[in-house]
């Protein structure tokens, strides 16, 4: 699957399950397969992130239908969980990308994305 925002195409895995998205980034790192991460929530609702066992920076957005509601730069990752700060928004999606990204590729909040599921 693949978001786009503004003229930035990126190739997501997603995450529905309760499960996928208590795991989502951690321990893991973006390769040729994705440089994405897509959160279905399946509420429209305030969400709640956190960088726990993660191990790279991520930039964190947070989505309202096909809105950028909005973005969290260059997150850190944490290890120890009482040490982790919480990244919350609203929407029913959230995309995590790589540190910096949105900075670098002049994404910001309203920005519209399409998501394309072929």
């Amino acid at each position: 699957m693949n978001v786009n925002i503004n003229d930035n195409s990126f190739k997501v895995k997603l995450c529905m399950t309760e499960n996928s998205i208590k795991e989502g980034m951690a321990r893991k790192r973006f390769n040729e397969d994705f440089n994405g991460m897509l959160f279905l929530m399946g509420t429209n609702d305030r969400q709640s992130f956190w960088m726990f066992d993660c191990i790279i920076p991520l930039d964190i957005i947070f989505i309202n239908g096909n809105k950028i509601t909005s973005i969290f730069h260059n997150c850190p990752p944490c290890k120890i969980k009482s040490n982790c700060n919480h990244y919350e928004g609203f929407g029913d999606k959230v995309l995590e990308i790589a540190g910096g990204s949105c900075k670098s590729l002049d994404i910001t909040e309203g920005n519209t994305i399409e998501f394309n599921f072929n």
